[in-house]
């Protein structure tokens, strides 16, 4: 399996607000960059759109390691999830899950290509390169929404 190092980040002028998401994927001596935007969007969509945008690149199962600085990501694929699917795309409190068509997709995208996925939460805007382009790319996919 290829080894491939992920970071992602999103961004939302006021939430809800306009949003952008960024991505930086790196692999050998390689590195592809993506970003994108939305209007009237909120963070945790934009956080969410970046992992989903970086996963479909991927046309190959790889041994990925994936940095995010969103929690809400982070333990939403990885513990959260589980108990959603089992009570029908609803919380603890019955209610329906927040861009539960956002969550779908980036379980498909999980389950359907085969990644070995580290999922690892770093602090954002600490000073780490690859998070610090990610949230470049982010805000530069709000820009162009003007």
């Amino acid at each position: 399996m290829t080894a491939v190092t992920i970071y992602t980040d999103g961004a939302c002028k006021g939430n809800p607000g306009a949003g952008g998401w960024g991505a930086v994927l790196q692999s050998g001596g390689s590195i592809k960059e993506i970003h994108g935007g939305e209007h009237e969007t909120t963070n945790n969509r934009m956080e969410l759109r970046a992992v989903i945008e970086a996963l479909r690149l991927l046309k190959r199962p790889c041994r990925i390691t994936l940095y995010l600085d969103s929690q809400y990501v982070r333990k939403g694929i990885t513990e959260w999830i589980h108990g959603w699917k089992a009570k029908g795309w609803k919380t603890a409190s019955k209610q329906p899950v927040k861009n539960a068509e956002l969550w779908r997709e980036l379980d498909a995208l999980v389950q359907q290509q085969g990644h070995q996925i580290d999922w690892r939460w770093v602090k954002g805007h600490a000073g780490i390169p690859g998070n610090e382009r990610a949230d470049e790319l982010a805000n530069l996919g709000v820009q162009e929404l003007a």
